[in-house]
């Protein structure tokens, strides 16, 4: 899913245009950036949490040459899904029909 269905799935589910939806979904968006910049966790009840964490600086090695290099220090997003989510896709997994739940390319 692109972000333009994603917008056009916000407008039809919010009764809005999908102007006013594409505000909403970039202003979710810019939101959500500037807290985990800062640090901190937001968390969605049954769906899950963003957060931040520290990455150890660690060395590594490069597979086509074998050199050993210094990977510094980073800081990375995480997001821990809730339980209700996760049973709510597991069920629709199980409840799924092969032909109807293939992926599209």
């Amino acid at each position: 899913m692109t972000k333009a269905d994603f917008v056009s799935l916000v407008a039809e589910k919010a009764e809005m245009t999908k102007k006013d939806a594409g505000v909403a979904v970039n202003s979710v968006f810019e939101v959500l950036s500037s807290v985990l910049e800062k640090g901190e966790s937001i968390s969605f009840n049954g769906f899950g949490t963003f957060s931040t964490t520290t990455r150890a600086a660690r060395v590594a090695r490069v597979p086509s040459t074998g050199k050993t290099i210094q990977v510094p220090e980073t800081n990375v997003v995480k997001f821990k899904v809730s339980s209700v989510l996760k049973e709510s896709v597991a069920a629709a997994k199980k409840d799924c029909k092969k032909s109807a739940c293939k992926k599209k390319k």
